[in-house]
């Protein structure tokens, strides 16, 4: 006779042990996802310096043609940005040795900014065109490249120095933008703009040549040009001089020979944030250049009041605490130098330190392992 075996009923997993392999699995993928998170941010920030290293060499190709670093914007010394300038920005200037010289042979050099029409209507191939070598791939907010235009959204959109050019795609009216600006140095960001400058300022009342301790953060004139320390807006006429590497709007240029701090001691170009500095564009000089008298990675994350520049509500896009050179690399930015290597500045840097590194001519002592 066959005896049929007796088979024991098939088990499967209790309600505890479902809930413990998921407990696992939960803490498995919390610790592997700060890692993957890491590795990516690794993988973007060396894309950032490979960018950056790439606009070393073509400034130093454009100072090796021209026998001078480019302006930080195309001006007259008498007559200012207007009738008789474009306002065409050094990183315009400098698309040609990045084999960009489409883009830049697309634009007619020769069209001032107050005509406008004509201006625009030239312009507007190149504008529309992006330029991905001066975006930084950890920023999300920079939107491939462009951002809105000032006639499209106040508060978030972009302020060039003229209105964009139509969409030729007919979309709405876009700028051009970018993460990478020229270094104007240790003259005052802010200064005599908003009352007498920034809270990391020396405040514009204390006269030049006066002992302050630790030293001076803050030169005459604002952002590079050359008004005097208690000039609020008058750049052509004054006793200040450009400190860093470009000017913002009066056309002072540098030579290599006149970087006697060293070109392994000078700021070159820094990381900017689109979103929070809203006349940050590509193409025009009003937005060309950041300097180091505001603290790094300092946040200009509101919107309001807006289009009020100049507010002193430091944390909005439209104080000038926004030409403080910020990235979204934890813990600081880079920076290329004028001797073309890329070097990542902590956010906790002497403020001192950080303008001697600002400054081409200062005379400072600044060791690498101050910074």
């Amino acid at each position: 006779m066959k005896i049929q075996g007796i088979s024991s009923p098939r088990r499967g997993f209790t309600l505890i042990e479902l809930l413990v392999v998921i407990a696992i699995i939960a803490v498995l993928i919390a610790l592997l996802l700060p890692a993957v998170q890491a590795a990516r941010e690794a993988a973007r920030r060396t894309q950032c310096v490979n960018n950056m290293k790439q606009i070393g060499l073509a400034l130093m190709n454009y100072e090796s043609t021209n026998s001078i670093f480019p302006p930080g914007g195309i001006s007259t010394k008498t007559g200012g940005y207007g009738s008789n300038a474009n306002g065409m920005s050094w990183a315009a200037l400098t698309l040609p040795f990045m084999e960009g010289g489409n883009a830049t042979n697309a634009v007619n050099f020769s069209l001032p900014v107050s005509n406008n029409a004509y201006y625009l209507a030239a312009l507007a191939t190149s504008w529309y065109t992006s330029n991905k070598a001066f975006l930084c791939p950890s920023d999300g907010d920079n939107q491939n490249g462009f951002r809105p235009d000032v006639t499209v959204d106040k508060a978030n959109g972009q302020y060039p120095d003229t209105q964009a050019p139509n969409n030729p795609s007919g979309g709405q009216a876009m700028d051009p933008i970018t993460n990478y600006l020229g270094s104007f140095g240790d003259n005052y960001c802010i200064g005599a703009l908003t009352g007498t400058g920034g809270p990391w300022e020396t405040p514009t009342t204390v006269p030049l040549g006066t002992v302050v301790p630790g030293g001076r953060i803050g030169w005459p004139g604002f952002q590079g040009t050359t008004a005097d320390i208690n000039s609020n807006g008058n750049v052509l006429t004054g006793s200040g001089s450009l400190r860093g590497m470009f000017d913002y709007q009066t056309t002072q240029t540098v030579t290599i020979a006149s970087v006697t701090d060293g070109t392994s001691n000078t700021l070159f170009v820094g990381e900017s944030l689109p979103a929070q500095r809203a006349d940050n564009n590509f193409w025009q000089y009003n937005a060309a250049t950041d300097g180091t008298t505001v603290p790094i990675n300092y946040p200009c994350t509101l919107t309001t009041p807006v289009g009020a520049f100049g507010t002193s509500i430091w944390n909005s896009r439209f104080s000038y605490a926004n030409t403080g050179f910020k990235s979204k690399h934890p813990g600081g930015a880079n920076f290329t130098f004028v001797d073309g290597s890329v070097h990542f500045i902590k956010a906790t840097i002497n403020m001192n330190t950080y303008c001697a590194l600002g400054s081409r001519a200062g005379g400072e002592v600044v060791s690498s392992d101050q910074y």
